[in-house]
């Protein structure tokens, strides 16, 4: 991180700094400074932010927003649920599981996550987000980006830009997805921004980091031979930059090589998680997101600013029909992994300066579709934080009497990256890039930072 004398943004102070920095340079001042340096703007009360992101959607109802007048109406249509969704619905479906009040704040928690609810008072449920499109790709760029446009930075691109990374050896920005969602890479995009702050992806299904990474080792060379040519690369690169007037993708793609290199090492210790004890590996389970909690962990404790754990390949939350059947398997493979994750952060006095958040892009109806399904809901869903500034116990706001529509307290996706921008030290109004004749920033035009909720 970096301080500076007064807020303004990034862009002004390079500026201010002599301007004509490129993004190796910048990148290389940014990192020099301490971690423990203030913020931006204001001292940050977190460091690092695991986003898990279930993808497809979640039904708010299932989890952290107890709507018994579901079962009470099942089947009918009131006024209050008269909203145009995106495919056709019918009358009020009915949830079958139970709540319960757990910890000393007495949270509700919906039978579906035993395990976690054991950890309420460490909590903030935010109940009343809400977002603009019922669509997943708009949703999901609104979202990860701040905006439905395809081509803007994403929310980690932003951080890392605004505060760089704790450990040079690996990338300050991580995605763990499953597979080869080539259709996804925008949501982990740095578009205009220089390109080493982009999302580096990792496919997390994989267990030995040599199958996670490509090319992790080398193949024909040593890593003395290696090192030997990317110094001599190194000096044709900066020969051919001098002669061009400001080329970010070219600086991007030699810090890129840079950081590759150091992977070498660094990724094939980070990344192996056989080398964590038989009772912590026991601790957050079997599956993709058992280990890519587990992955995001090892990560933001070898400095990485920000990870993001996608929750399959696609959209396994999209429960257009069998809601009720399929969200038991699902709620199951989440409730251990996320558990253990907490209870790692606090064993390991990472707990209070972590930021650990849930959700996905939008939420699902309470009425049904196809009689046994959830359509999309952009009108109101539920999202769940944990960690560092934020209230543990509590719940913010509130959905109607069926959880379709936020209205109490509505926070709007950008209001949320407000928020978090706000933990890390920044701003959001004053981090911004001047592209294509205007400022830009993650929360775009909007945006306020929800201070009832924070610490």
């Amino acid at each position: 991180m970096r301080q500076f004398d007064t807020p303004f943004s990034r862009r002004d102070a390079i500026s201010s700094m002599g301007g004509g920095l490129g993004a190796v340079a910048l990148s290389s001042l940014v990192n020099a400074a301490a971690p423990e340096t203030t913020g931006l703007h204001h001292p940050p009360k977190i460091k690092r932010v695991i986003q898990l992101f279930m993808n497809g959607g979640a039904f708010q109802g299932d989890f952290f927003d107890p709507k018994p007048k579901l079962n009470e109406f099942a089947g009918q249509r009131p006024m209050e649920v008269e909203l145009r969704t995106e495919r056709k619905t019918g009358g009020l479906l009915e949830s079958p599981f139970k709540y319960a009040r757990h910890g000393e704040s007495g949270l509700e928690i919906s039978e579906l996550l035993p395990r976690l609810s054991k950890h309420a008072d460490d909590l903030c449920v935010l109940r009343s987000v809400y977002t603009d499109n019922p669509n997943h790709g708009p949703a999901l760029l609104l979202m990860n980006n701040g905006s439905i446009t395809p081509t803007v930075p994403s929310m980690g691109s932003w951080m890392l830009y605004g505060l760089g990374s704790e450990n040079e050896n690996l990338p300050g920005y991580v995605v763990l997805c499953p597979g080869r969602p080539v259709r996804f890479s925008i949501l982990w995009s740095s578009a205009f921004l220089p390109s080493e702050f982009q999302g580096s992806y990792v496919n997390h299904s994989k267990i030995e980091p040599e199958k996670m990474i490509p090319f992790l080792k080398g193949q024909r060379q040593t890593a003395e031979a290696q090192r030997e040519d990317l110094d001599l690369l190194a000096k044709l690169n900066a020969e051919h930059l001098n002669n061009r007037n400001r080329a970010p993708k070219l600086e991007g793609r030699i810090q890129s090589m840079e950081t590759a290199f150091r992977m070498q090492t660094a990724g094939s210790e980070a990344f192996n998680v056989a080398l964590e004890d038989e009772e912590t590996r026991e601790e957050y389970g079997t599956g993709h997101f058992a280990n890519g909690c587990l992955l995001a962990r090892r990560l933001v404790e070898r400095g990485v600013r920000f990870v993001q754990v996608y929750y399959g390949n696609g959209q396994p939350w999209d429960t257009h029909s069998n809601h009720n059947t399929a969200v038991k398997p699902l709620a199951k493979s989440i409730d251990q992994p996320m558990s253990a994750l907490l209870a790692d952060l606090k064993r390991r006095g990472m707990f209070d300066d972590t930021l650990v958040i849930w959700g996905g892009e939008f939420g699902r109806t309470p009425v049904s579709e196809n009689g046994n399904g959830r359509d999309h809901n952009h009108y109101g869903m539920t999202m769940m934080m944990a960690g560092g500034g934020v209230r543990g116990g509590f719940a913010y706001g509130a959905t109607d009497d069926f959880g379709f529509r936020a209205v109490e307290n509505r926070m709007h996706v950008n209001d949320l990256h407000a928020t978090v921008l706000h933990l890390m030290g920044i701003d959001h109004e004053q981090l911004t890039y001047r592209y294509a004749g205007r400022d830009f920033r993650l929360t775009d035009v909007g945006g306020k930072v929800a201070n009832e909720i924070l610490t």
